[in-house]
C-alpha cells in the first residue's frame, strides 16, 4: 500500500498543474508566439516550428525561469528564476500580459528589464494550457513508477 502511495505522490508532483484555460484557443493563439518561439522536445522532435529569437518553450509548464540550455536570457529574467520563480499559469499569463512590469513586480526592482517585448493581451491562460500539454512530464512519471517497482 505504501508503495502505490509513494507512486501516485511522484505521479502527481511529476505532473504540470492542470491548467484553466482552452487548449485549443490556445493552439491558434500560439500562432503568434511561434515567430519567435517553437517546441521542441527533449529528443529534437518539432512539434512547432517556429523562430529561434525567444527560449523552446517545450516544458515551460513548472521549469525553472531563465533556464533554457543555450538559450541567453536578459539578466533579470535569470535572476528570477533563481530567485524561485517557476512558470505555473498564474505566473506564466502575467508575464505574457506584461513582461516587464511582471519582473519590476516580481524581483521588486523598478528598473527590471524583459528581452520579450511582445504582450498577449489576452487569453494566456489558453496558450499556457496549450504549451503544458508539452513536456517531461510523461517520461517523469515513468521513470517514478518504475523506481517504486
Amino acid at each position: 500500500m505504501k508503495r502505490i502511495l509513494t507512486t501516485a505522490a511522484l505521479v502527481c508532483l511529476a505532473m504540470p498543474a492542470l491548467a484553466e484555460g482552452d487548449a485549443e484557443k490556445g493552439e491558434k493563439a500560439f500562432n503568434k508566439c511561434k515567430s519567435c518561439h517553437q517546441i521542441v522536445s527533449d529528443t529534437d522532435e518539432t512539434i512547432v516550428r517556429g523562430g529561434r529569437t525567444g527560449p523552446n518553450l517545450w516544458g515551460i509548464a513548472g521549469r525553472q525561469a531563465g533556464t533554457v540550455e543555450d538559450f541567453r536570457y536578459g539578466d533579470d529574467l535569470v535572476a528570477a528564476g533563481e530567485a524561485g520563480l517557476v512558470w505555473d499559469e498564474a505566473k506564466f499569463v502575467a508575464y505574457v500580459q506584461d513582461p516587464r512590469g511582471f519582473l519590476k513586480e516580481e524581483l521588486d526592482d523598478s528598473g527590471a528589464k524583459s528581452k520579450m517585448s511582445f504582450r498577449v493581451k489576452k487569453g494566456g491562460e489558453d496558450v499556457y494550457a496549450y504549451l503544458a500539454q508539452f513536456g517531461p512530464a510523461e517520461a517523469a512519471a515513468d521513470d517514478a513508477a518504475t523506481a517504486t517497482d
